[in-house]
């Protein structure tokens, strides 16, 4: 035997029995830290996966199976025209109020299919920070100047990480070839594929939409009535599995009795009636032959190679950093000392911190205003909220594994980077 070839597994045995060795059970901050990750997970299991995940992983095979190749290179590709790929992709934040987790199935279903590595990227970054609700939630709480901020700023760092992500691996991405996979739907029309995909997007989009600060007024209108709009879609959604899968009328209405029975029997949770409609819809697509299998098939791929590695990475993110309002191993007060004031190494910081934890949507803005109200100066607030929604461990862990560490490195680093100079030049302005 070579120990030339067997000296990675020794090292990494040897730290893992060392861990278990000294593992600091009974301490009150690990055991606290413990815990924590287990409600952070349990929160993240219960909050985002059936409502937000599920979702995303069949709008990312739908796009996978059902979306052309040609029009994804057409608009997004290496070669598409740079003004109107990176102005899709840097706007799309607007249409979708996705987490940094969320986002990864549908970066992946566009990359997949042959979107260039520089606007999928600019479209990684401004899913999650160009959320309109919010923009509109950081302007009210934390200032107008914060709030017109965080805007402009997400919009612009999409289009630089793009550019940037392109120019820095122009060499490598233009020998990527797309994933190349049967064409589906040659013969239908674009829009039945549009208003598919779009049924989707918009069941995903109401089915997280968050309760405005105001009881009043446009928002709260659109959040009572959240359920009602969804449960639209989701009628939209039945008509067009009949229509386009040619699915018989009571093949649907079979998958939907789940659903129905859910309303009937459990009044007042909605949750638990929109997992009863996945069940359904899932059995549904499951079982049925050529595109409808596809598309189950391709949704499932991704939820295997994603929701593993999210689950791990919230759980790491809840034992280093607890949830909000939460410690884990490292204290909160940590991060508050070295975020004051609008230095360089505050900015830095902020950024760090933000790329790292876990942001849910519309939880960072709270989360700033109590380091505010510790003391955070305006510049690393800037930063956090810039580089936070965007990422988290767990995002990168997934992000590794779809387009590998090097792009991953250099897309959190331009990321940290960018935030972090962005703070120091707001900081210094408006401090």
């Amino acid at each position: 035997m070579s120990w030339k070839n067997e000296w990675k597994a020794l090292v990494l045995l040897s730290l893992a029995f060392l861990g278990c060795y000294f593992l600091p059970v009974g301490a009150p901050r690990f055991d606290h830290a413990i815990t924590e990750a287990l409600h952070l997970v349990k929160w993240y299991a219960r909050e985002h996966v059936v409502l937000c995940l599920v979702p995303a992983f069949f709008i990312a095979g739908a796009i996978a199976v059902f979306v052309r190749q040609a029009s994804v290179i057409k608009y997004l590709g290496a070669g598409a025209n740079k003004f109107v790929a990176y102005a899709v992709a840097s706007v799309s934040g607007t249409i979708l109020a996705v987490c940094s987790c969320t986002v990864l199935p549908l970066f992946a279903g566009i990359y997949r299919r042959g979107a260039g590595l520089g606007p999928a990227t600019a479209f990684l970054y401004s899913g999650p920070a160009i959320n309109v609700l919010a923009i509109i939630l950081t302007a009210r709480v934390l200032g107008v100047e914060l709030g017109v901020a965080r805007a402009v700023g997400a919009i612009v760092f999409s289009v630089v990480v793009g550019l940037l992500m392109h120019a820095i691996f122009k060499g490598e991405a233009a020998g990527e070839p797309p994933v190349e996979t049967a064409e589906a739907g040659g013969a239908r029309p674009l829009w039945v594929d549009v208003l598919l995909v779009a049924s989707l997007v918009g069941i995903l989009v109401f089915a997280n939409w968050g309760r405005p600060s105001d009881a009043r007024g446009f928002w709260h209108a659109v959040y009572s009535a959240k359920w009602v709009i969804t449960a639209a879609l989701a009628a939209v959604l039945a008509a067009l599995l009949a229509f386009v899968f040619r699915f018989k009328w009571w093949q649907v209405g079979l998958a939907a009795l789940p659903a129905l029975a859910a309303a009937a029997l459990l009044e007042g949770s909605p949750v638990a009636v929109f997992a009863a409609g996945i069940i359904g819809f899932s059995a549904l697509t499951s079982t049925g032959r050529n595109e409808a299998g596809d598309w189950f098939k391709s949704s499932w791929d991704f939820a295997k190679q994603i929701l593993p590695l999210l689950l791990v990475g919230v759980l790491l993110a809840g034992v280093f950093l607890g949830r909000p309002g939460e410690e884990g191993l490292l204290p909160s007060r940590w991060v508050s000392a070295a975020v004051g004031g609008n230095s360089l190494s505050a900015n830095f910081v902020a950024s760090i911190a933000g790329a790292f934890m876990y942001f849910a949507t519309l939880t960072e803005v709270p989360i700033v205003q109590g380091l505010i109200g510790s003391g955070m100066g305006k510049g690393p607030a800037l930063a956090l909220l810039l580089a936070g929604p965007a990422l988290s461990l767990p995002s990168m862990l997934v992000l590794r594994s779809l387009i590998g560490t090097k792009k991953t490195v250099v897309f959190v680093s331009l990321v940290v980077v960018l935030a972090t100079i962005t703070g120091v030049i707001f900081g210094a302005i408006f401090e």
